[in-house]
């Protein structure tokens, strides 16, 4: 267990580091992401918390922290005025954009020296270790 906590936050903090030049947490950039692959539907607020790598518990003060950065837009669908749907803006499509090669780089620099076959069973490892925790 120790060892999975200490590998954990290394890997996690070089990608705070690498954030931190975006003025995002890893939990913006996590919806960011999620909202990107939504496309132009958008997600309920419901769903981009199921969705999330990590729990947030307060979603909407994410979501309005990156509204006010214009990297996220939100609004009332008019069949159900209950469901508030975000939508990311081009400016999030943006800063994401500029993070991607940087991101990959970081990535492959942190695991890139395992091989293909470590990596899937370090994968399948780990999947196998959360079946019976969620």
């Amino acid at each position: 267990m120790l060892n999975i906590i200490r590998t954990a936050d290394q890997l996690q903090r070089r990608m705070v580091e690498l954030l931190k030049t975006a003025d995002l947490s890893g939990t913006q950039y996590n919806v960011l992401r999620i909202l990107r692959g939504a496309g132009s539907e958008g997600l309920a607020c419901g769903e981009i918390s199921n969705r999330m790598v990590t729990r947030d518990p307060d979603i909407t003060r994410l979501l309005d922290r990156l509204e006010k950065r214009n990297l996220v837009a939100r609004s009332r669908e008019k069949e159900d005025r209950r469901v508030v749907t975000a939508r990311i803006t081009q400016a999030g499509l943006d800063l994401l954009k500029k993070l991607d090669e940087p991101v990959i780089q970081s990535h492959k620099a942190q695991l890139g020296h395992l091989e293909a076959k470590q990596q899937e069973t370090l994968i399948r490892l780990l999947e196998t270790a959360r079946e019976k925790l969620t």
